[in-house]
């Protein structure tokens, strides 16, 4: 196993930042951020304030200059507090990763108003077709004397309804398939581009998702992001971050819920004692401590793999499979503790529960998780 870059005090330091913030700013408001599905305005300009987006974003762009090893543990420590809120700082380091990596010094002037919370993103993947499939997009981009113009629609995009910037996936040569994709700029209030009422989820319901449909919005060529027909190797390059973003959260998510289910199990009382002296109860309470203990040793073998420029794809994959399919498991286990009331909406658990579900779907479905590590292994063996 390779070592962590930085020194454990460092690591110790942002672990404790985030956890604080999560148990003094974003715990208090998650109730009610889930019940009326709002965007976490307020949260997410004190984080920007405080240095929590762009963890692994270079000190000279604005960022913390910190690796994925940190990354990883802020994201489970936000998420603790609330998934939806960790999802931002997921969704920001990955489109500070793309401008750090792709950016034109002009496009990384953007940056410390992304990171600052002044600017808020988009990542603009998926369509009515394109989906696991991301070689199947349909939105093109039509080069013109000026620049281009794009024309089509997005589906389910995370900040769709509330982001100024969108890093829009498009096709600059149907014809050539997933090598004639690049990636683009766009401001989101520029004429012709539209969005669709926000969805409303099952979990997750304060990070708010909605279509975006382009009608010959015409774009400067500056606004290209990387070499024309790049775009989608450009993205799938932080597939891996993403990855371990996704089971750090999930990992946050199943962590609350054992502390939830531990508090709850010392103060209800049946049959004349805390329930906690249950044999039974105690077992699954152990279940949830050693998976989530298994869960983030995953997390954090991909993150160093990550970190020392090892390959990643199966570490990652294996991250985010376990640790979405052990968050929600467990986040079940937590319901089943609290009993008929962890059933009932208000209770942290029953929130907890329906947060979990997601993480096994987005950054991936875990079935195509399952899919790059068999090939993995019948590419490089065990």
């Amino acid at each position: 196993m390779h070592a962590p870059l930085l020194d454990a005090e460092i690591y110790g330091q942002i672990r404790e930042t985030a956890r604080r913030f999560a148990d003094d700013v974003i715990k208090p408001a998650a109730a009610d951020l889930d019940r009326d599905e709002t965007f976490p305005a307020e949260i997410y300009a004190q984080m920007g304030k405080i240095g929590l987006f762009g963890i692994t974003v270079p000190e000279e762009h604005g960022g913390a200059g910190l690796d994925s090893f940190a990354y990883a543990a802020v994201m489970e420590e936000l998420s603790r507090g609330y998934a939806s809120v960790a999802d931002q700082c997921g969704l920001v380091e990955l489109i500070g990763t793309l401008l750090t990596r792709y950016g034109t010094p002009e496009q990384l002037r953007r940056l410390p108003d992304i990171l600052s919370g002044k600017t808020r993103v988009a990542y603009c993947l998926t369509e009515a077709e394109a989906g696991s499939d991301l070689s199947n997009v349909r939105t093109t981009a039509r080069e013109t004397a000026d620049g281009y113009v794009i024309d089509g629609g997005k589906l389910w995009i995370h900040n769709a309804p509330v982001a100024d910037l969108g890093f829009v996936l498009a096709s600059t040569d149907p014809a050539a398939g997933h090598r004639g994709m690049s990636i683009f700029l766009v401001d989101l209030h520029t004429p012709g581009v539209s969005r669709g009422p926000k969805e409303h989820k099952m979990g997750q319901r304060a990070s708010q998702v909605g279509a975006l449909s382009f009608d010959d919005v015409a774009v400067p060529r500056e606004a290209l992001l990387g070499p024309k027909g790049r775009g989608f190797h450009i993205m799938m390059s932080v597939l891996e971050k993403g990855r371990v973003g996704i089971a750090s959260l999930a990992v946050g998510i199943a962590q609350a819920g054992l502390e939830a289910a531990l508090a709850y199990a010392r103060d209800r009382r049946q049959f004349g004692k805390p329930i906690l002296d249950n044999q039974g109860l105690q077992w699954m309470l152990a279940d949830m401590a050693k998976d989530i203990a298994a869960a983030r040793a995953l997390v954090e073998r991909a993150a160093l793999l990550i970190d020392h420029a090892k390959p990643a794809t199966s570490a990652s994959s294996m991250a985010k499979c376990f640790a979405s399919d052990m968050a929600v498991a467990q986040t079940a286990n937590a319901v089943q503790i609290f009993g008929g009331s962890g059933y009932i909406r208000g209770f942290e658990v029953e929130r907890l529960y329906r947060d979990a579900k997601i993480t096994q779907i987005y950054e991936g479905t875990n079935q195509i998780q399952r899919t790059i590590i068999a090939r993995e292994l019948i590419k490089n063996g065990a």
